[in-house]
C-alpha cells in the first residue's frame, strides 16, 4: 500500500505539499472514528460533521481519502478519490447527463457520468452541506444509501455503481438542514475547539511544523497512518463474518423506541456501525460496547424533530437508556420460547405501531389546532418576552418572480422547477421541442431529407421553482405591547413564523422599536434558533417609534441587498400601529414608510391590536406601506385559505 505522503504527487510529476496525516490530528476523536466506520461499511449512509470554523473539519476529510485501499479499475490499481462537490453544482454535473459533443459530432446517444461516479470507493465530500440545494441532498443520500445511481432523464436510461464515503461538513450558524435531510447522515459528529490550554498549543505547534516541512512532518506520521489504513482494508474482509446476535439486535431496537426515534433507519444504521466496529476491533461477534458506539454516532442527530430541538446527547441520558435497554436484551427463558397458552397482551413486540405516533410531515407548518382561530391568551405567570403558544401560520409571499436563492418561499426562476418556454441555450438544460422547432425553420436552407440539428440550434430552458427570501421581523416591542403580556402572543406568533422560515429556507432579521429607536437584534442569518433565542431575551417598554423602526428596517435591507442583491426581503411589521413619542409621530411613521416603499420593498403588516375597543391605527400603517394586512388571528387561522401577497 503507498504510503499517504505518496499519494500527493500528481501526474504531472510537479511535486505538491503532502497532505495532513490523519494520525497528526489532536483531538477529534470521535469524528475521526466515525470517518473510519465509514470507511469500513459505505452502507452506514456517511457522516455529517457539524461544528463552528475552524476545528479542522475539511482537514480530517482530506486525510482520511488517503487511508482508503487503492481501487482496482480497468487501467490498474489507483489510490481511491477524494472528489469535492462545490455547493453551486447543478444536478446533471452530480449524476451526470448525455454526452451532447458526442450526440451532435456522431449521432450516438451516450451517457456522460457526474461527480457520483467518479467517487465510487473514494470519499465524495460536500462542504457547506447545509447551503446544497435541498434536492441535490436528497440524490447523494440515495446514492450513499443505495451504492447505486439510477438515471431516467433525457431519453438516456442509465444505472452504476456508487459507493462512497460520503462527509458532509456545515457550521451550524450558517442554517441547519431540515430534520428528515439531517436523519438520512447515517452518523453525525459535533466537532468544537477544545478549551484545554495544551491541547490548543499542541494543535498550533503541529500545524507549524506542518507549514515548515510538509514532507518530513507526514514521513513522522506515516507509520501510524499506515497503521490506520490496514486496520480498514482487514475490517472490510473481515465485516461479512461478524455475527449480530439475538441479544444486541433486541438491544438495538429497544434503545432506539427507548429514544423514541422515528421510523426504522436509526435502527439499521445502529445496527451497521456496530457491526463495523466490531470488525474494526478485530472481533467475530458484536458486544454491547459496539451497541453503545454506535448508539453515540448515529442516535444524537435523529432526535432533532424540529429545527429548535437542542442537538446532541448526554452521556448520562445515553447511559440510562443503555440500561434500559438491557433489561429487554435477555428475556426471561420462559419468554423467549412461548407457549400456546401464553397471554399474547403480555408480549410488547405485538403492538403494530411499536409505542410511537406516527411523526408528522416535518417539510410542512405545524399544522395549527381548533384553537388556532384566536391568539392564545398568555399565563399570568409569564413575562413580556415569553414567546405564547405557537401555531401554523399562513404562508407570506413576496409578489412577483425573483431569481433569488433556492427556498420553497416565493415563485422564482433557476436551475430547477417546472419548465415553463424555451430560451437561448446557457448549458442548464435543453429544451427539446425549441430545438427541434428551431431547427426546422433552418431545414429548407440545409437541405436534406430530414432535419439536422446542429449547435446554433440548441434552446434552453427557462424554470420557475422557489426561492428563498430575507424575511425581516420589525417587532413593536414597546409599553402599549407589553400591556397585558400581549407580547408573549406576539412573540408566539413571530416563533411559528420562523418556524415556517426556517422550513422555506429563508434568511432571517429580527428588528425591534421601543423607546426612542429601533435596533437590530438579529442581524440577517440562516440560523433559525439563534431568532429564537434572541426573542427570550427580548426587552420592552417605553413609546413606540414606529418611523425609527421603518427606516432602521430600510438600511438592513439595502445594506442585505447590496451583499446578496439576488435574495428578495420580505418585511413583516408586527405592531398594534400605535406611533407615540416626539412631535407629529404618526407623520413621520408614514414618511418613513414612503421611504421603505421606494426602495420596491414587499410588506406585511400583521395587526397585535386587541380589547373591545380598536383604532385601527395598524391598518393605516399597511397602507402607508403598501402592504397586505392581516390581523393576528387571521395569521394563525386554519379556516384562511389561501396565500398572503404582498403589495409592490
Amino acid at each position: 500500500m503507498s504510503s499517504p505522503a505518496s499519494t500527493s504527487l500528481h501526474n504531472s510529476g510537479v511535486e505538491q505539499p503532502a497532505g495532513y496525516p490523519f494520525s497528526a490530528i489532536v483531538g477529534q476523536d470521535k469524528l475521526r472514528l466515525a470517518l473510519v466506520l465509514c470507511a469500513v461499511h459505505t452502507g452506514i449512509g456517511g457522516v455529517l460533521v457539524r461544528g463552528e470554523k475552524g476545528t479542522a473539519k475539511s482537514t480530517v476529510v482530506r486525510a482520511l481519502a488517503a487511508l482508503l485501499p487503492p481501487v482496482d479499475d480497468e487501467n490498474g490499481s489507483r489510490p481511491a478519490r477524494l472528489v469535492e462537490l462545490p455547493v453551486g453544482a447543478t444536478e446533471d454535473r452530480v449524476i451526470g447527463s448525455i454526452d451532447l459533443e458526442k450526440i451532435l459530432r456522431d449521432g450516438e446517444r451516450a451517457f456522460q457520468p457526474g461527480l457520483l461516479a467518479s467517487a465510487h470507493r473514494g470519499v465524495l465530500y460536500v462542504d457547506e452541506v447545509n447551503l446544497l440545494h435541498d434536492h441535490l441532498v436528497d440524490l447523494l443520500l440515495d446514492a450513499a444509501a443505495m451504492g447505486r445511481v439510477h438515471v431516467e432523464r433525457d431519453g438516456v436510461s442509465h444505472s452504476h455503481a456508487a459507493r462512497f464515503v460520503l462527509v458532509g461538513t456545515m457550521n451550524p450558524e450558517e442554517g441547519e438542514l431540515r430534520p428528515q435531510l439531517l436523519d438520512r447522515f447515517g452518523l453525525a459528529v459535533d466537532v468544537t475547539a477544545s478549551r484545554d490550554v495544551d491541547v490548543r498549543m499542541e494543535v498550533v505547534r503541529r500545524r507549524l511544523d506542518y507549514e515548515r516541512d510538509s514532507a518530513s512532518f507526514a514521513a513522522g506520521y506515516a507509520a501510524e497512518d499506515a497503521e490506520v489504513a490496514a486496520g480498514i482494508a482487514a475490517a472490510r474482509e473481515r465485516l461479512d463474518g461478524v455475527v449480530l446476535p439475538e441479544t444486541e439486535l433486541r438491544r438495538i431496537a429497544a434503545l432506539c423506541a427507548a429514544f423514541d426515534v422515528d421510523g426504522m433507519r436509526g435502527d439499521l444504521v445502529v445496527a451497521r456501525t456496530a457491526t463495523a466496529h466490531a470488525a474494526l476491533r478485530g472481533a467475530t461477534e458484536v458486544t454491547e460496547d459496539d451497541v453503545r458506539v454506535a448508539a453515540e454516532l448515529a442516535l444524537p442527530h435523529r432526535r432533532r424533530r424540529d429545527p429548535f430541538d437542542a442537538p446532541g446527547l448526554d452521556d448520562g441520558e445515553l447511559d440510562e437508556k443503555m440500561e434500559q435497554a438491557a433489561a429487554q436484551a435477555d428475556p426471561p427463558a420462559d419468554e423467549s420460547d412461548p407457549g400456546p397458552d401464553d397471554d399474547p397482551d403480555d408480549d410488547p413486540d405485538d403492538d403494530p405501531d411499536g409505542g410511537q405516533t406516527p411523526p408528522s410531515d416535518p417539510g410542512e407548518p405545524t399544522p395549527p389546532d381548533d384553537s388556532a382561530d384566536s391568539p392564545p391568551a398568555p399565563s399570568p405567570g409569564n413575562s413580556s418576552s415569553t414567546p405564547g403558544r405557537e401555531f401554523g401560520a399562513r404562508l407570506l409571499q413576496v409578489p412577483g418572480v425573483g431569481d433569488g436563492a433556492p427556498g420553497r418561499r416565493s415563485r422564482s426562476r433557476g436551475a430547477s422547477g417546472r419548465v415553463v418556454r424555451s430560451t437561448a441555450f446557457s448549458g442548464n438544460g435543453i429544451h427539446l421541442v425549441g430545438t427541434l422547432l428551431a431547427a426546422a425553420e433552418k431545414h429548407a436552407e440545409r437541405g436534406g431529407s430530414r432535419v439536422r440539428i446542429d449547435g446554433r440550434d440548441l434552446r434552453g430552458v427557462v424554470r420557475e421553482g422557489r426561492e428563498g427570501n430575507l424575511v425581516v421581523f420589525l417587532v413593536d416591542a414597546s409599553g402599549s405591547m407589553a400591556a397585558r403580556d400581549r407580547l408573549s402572543a406576539v412573540t408566539g406568533a413571530v416563533v411559528s413564523l420562523l418556524r415556517d422560515a426556517y422550513q422555506r429556507r429563508d434568511k432571517v432579521a429580527v428588528v425591534t422599536m421601543r423607546g426612542s429607536d429601533a435596533d437590530v437584534v438579529l442581524p440577517p442569518t440562516s440560523s433559525i434558533d439563534i431568532a429564537v433565542r434572541r426573542l427570550d431575551d427580548l426587552k420592552t417598554g417605553g413609546r413606540t417609534p414606529l418611523a425609527q423602526g421603518f427606516l432602521r428596517t430600510r438600511e438592513l435591507v439595502l445594506r442585505e441587498r447590496a451583499r446578496d442583491p439576488q435574495r428578495r426581503a420580505l418585511v413583516v411589521v408586527l405592531t398594534d400601529g400605535r406611533a407615540t413619542g416626539g412631535t407629529d409621530p404618526v407623520g413621520r411613521a408614514k414618511i418613513a414608510a414612503s421611504r421603505l416603499v421606494a426602495e420596491s420593498v414587499a410588506s406585511v403588516v400583521v395587526d397585535c391590536e386587541s380589547g373591545m375597543i380598536r383604532l385601527g391605527l395598524a391598518k393605516d400603517m399597511a397602507t402607508a406601506l403598501r402592504a397586505a394586512y392581516v390581523s393576528l388571528p387571521e395569521l394563525s387561522s386554519s379556516q384562511v385559505a389561501g396565500v398572503v401577497r404582498a403589495a409592490a
